[in-house]
């Protein structure tokens, strides 16, 4: 690769070249005075590379992260000054000389190469250009693009063909709100940017593509969390002719080759599956992590004749009585403590949280037995196999789900809290049997579950329109250590059933033709059965990395309120595009 400013990398200097006279170029990382002699580490993407600086003028205006090339001979280093730490540990360059290529103008707003670490986040995102020199943020990044390229090659291999559906497309009444385009050329209307190219690769199944996927750019208008971005990435892939069993199948084996050749970890398939219902009833959640115990156990059955009013109200009105016992904790846990989770689990609509602390020597603290008759006391402990330095956490709700999830919750922030989860290998399995419907309460109807155009199971197709609660989808979501990193479904292909799921959202037959009227007409043309599912590839990466934020595998992410601090936007336009678009701006302040 050589040319006038440099011939070869770093990364392609050994040994073999010592005595020979080259040109290599990067940045100034750091400067070094030894009296009379100066050293230059030199960094590019690839390697670190000492440089000797022997003449001082060669040192005139050098600072630390101008980007230099440096011309001299490689020799071999004292023995005594090797660095094991780096590829070229065992070389330097003796410099003969040293021109400027890109001129540091201001100071420095941190040092590059310890911003990981020291430097606020917020100002790593605001010179997130600086901050990506980073070695460390540097390496995640890299790694992201080897695993994109890696899964594109196998997936190419297996027969899938990479195509682009679009990025403007019309807004969808589903999920989560839509990032909208004003058209300039029908005025009053608006593009939306995909929430996923669901649509688009159902359709080129019905096409004839077979096997499709792509690398997908995707945007959800929603609140942000540590794990999630407005604009994300997708592994999607889409195929016909197929059951959930083989698009599961050919997920397991992507995640396994993944494992194997990034991480150097065997992966053992077939992956386990769980039905959602027993994932909730067992763990709280339908991404449940199953590194560590803390089951939940019902409780309900050993307080049916109770006269305590918590438990007595929850049972007698269809809800339930559940609880978690944290093994071995007593001495670890203070009252302030089980005080705070108390407060933690209000946040998930549980009314409060009791509780029995057992302590080594025999004594109880509670907050509830002094309420209860000694056999329901015995009957708890022995039902949830509680023990000396064991508490013993109850949720109790007439709404089961409030119970699970609270509960589901307060696990693993005590699997957090007092480091119970066993990191030493990923933990995977599949959720399936998810309900096809929930409901929403704030609109008080059904909405699907993950999409209107998912299949329900073809046993349950008769109760969607009077019972869709009970309904099973064709769903499932694969699971990497409590989070979800991706999922699909069996899709509909006909278009009577496809009426019939929007019926039971809400949809008119008006509604239903002006919003996937192509959907549904391009059923009836010999639509194949077909599946799919899409791989969060950002969310992947975070976990692959263990990395804690998903903003640390982006390039350039954004913030929790969905700004982009560097290039400071979302930003203001000018009256004029506002008058090409027909927009008018209205303030939203309150009065």
């Amino acid at each position: 690769m050589s040319n006038i400013y440099r011939d070869v990398t770093l990364n392609q200097v050994s040994e073999q070249d010592i005595g020979k006279t080259i040109r290599v170029a990067g940045w100034v990382e750091n400067i070094r005075d030894h009296g009379g002699v100066s050293f230059i580490d030199l960094r590019d993407m690839y390697a670190v590379m000492q440089i000797v600086i022997r003449d001082g003028k060669l040192l005139e205006g050098i600072r630390k992260e101008q980007a230099i090339t440096v011309e001299g001979l490689i020799e071999k280093r004292d023995e005594e000054t090797y660095n094991p730490k780096i590829p070229t540990g065992t070389i330097e360059l003796d410099a003969k000389e040293v021109t400027v290529l890109g001129e540091v103008y201001s100071q420095l707003p941190f040092e590059v190469m310890t911003s990981k670490s020291v430097v606020h986040e917020d100002v790593r995102l605001k010179y997130r250009y600086l901050d990506l020199r980073n070695q460390k943020v540097k390496d995640n990044i890299i790694f992201r693009s080897k695993v994109i390229a890696y899964l594109r090659e196998k997936m190419t291999e297996m027969g899938f063909l990479e195509l682009q559906t679009p990025i403007l497309c019309a807004s969808s009444p589903e999920g989560a709100r839509d990032y909208l385009v004003p058209s300039r050329v029908f005025n009053g209307n608006f593009f939306a940017l995909p929430q996923s190219p669901q649509l688009y690769k159902q359709l080129t199944m019905l096409a004839g593509f077979d096997r499709y996927m792509q690398i997908a750019k995707c945007f959800r208008d929603e609140d942000l969390r540590a794990d999630r971005q407005p604009e994300f990435t997708q592994i999607d892939f889409e195929m016909s002719f197929v059951s959930e069993d083989d698009v599961m199948n050919i997920a397991e084996g992507l995640v396994k080759h993944l494992y194997k050749q990034f991480l150097g970890i065997d992966i053992k398939l077939p992956l386990q599956r769980m039905s959602y219902d027993e994932a909730m009833r067992r763990f709280g959640s339908d991404k449940p992590d199953l590194r560590f115990g803390m089951e939940i156990t019902d409780i309900s059955d050993v307080l049916t004749k109770t006269d305590f009013r918590v438990f007595k109200d929850a049972i007698e009105k269809a809800g339930c009585v559940c609880a978690i016992v944290a093994k071995g904790l007593s001495d670890k846990m203070s009252r302030k403590d089980i005080d705070k989770f108390s407060n933690f689990v209000k946040d998930y609509g549980a009314k409060g949280l009791a509780f029995t602390k057992i302590n080594n020597d025999g004594s109880v603290l509670s907050s509830y037995e002094k309420f209860l008759k000694d056999d329901e006391i015995s009957a708890i402990r022995s039902k949830v196999s509680a023990n000396a330095n064991d508490v013993i956490f109850i949720v109790a709700s007439e709404k089961t789900d409030i119970v699970l999830t609270s509960l589901g919750a307060l696990r693993c922030e005590l699997a957090t809290r007092f480091d119970l989860i066993d990191k030493s290998k990923p933990c995977l399995l599949w959720i399936n049997e998810f309900p096809l419907f929930e409901y929403n309460e704030d609109e008080d109807r059904f909405v699907a579950k993950h999409h209107p155009f998912t299949s329900p199971r073809e046993q349950d197709i008769n109760m969607i329109e009077s019972d869709p609660g009970n309904v099973k989808a064709r769903a499932y979501d694969l699971v990497l250590n409590g989070n979800e990193v991706g999922g699909g479904s069996v899709r509909i292909n006909n278009p009577q059933m496809q009426k019939k799921m929007l019926k039971a959202l809400g949809f008119s037959d008006e509604e239903a033709e002006e919003r996937f009227g192509f959907l549904i007409n391009a059923f009836k043309y010999g639509a194949p059965i077909h599946a799919g599912m899409a791989f969060g590839l950002d969310r992947l990466m975070m976990l692959l990395l263990d990395c804690d934020n998903i903003r640390d595998v982006i390039a350039f992410p954004k913030v929790a309120s969905s700004a982009e601090l560097m290039t400071e936007a979302p930003g203001v336009v000018d009256q004029k595009q506002l008058d090409e678009l027909g927009l008018e701006l209205i303030s939203t302040e309150k009065k």
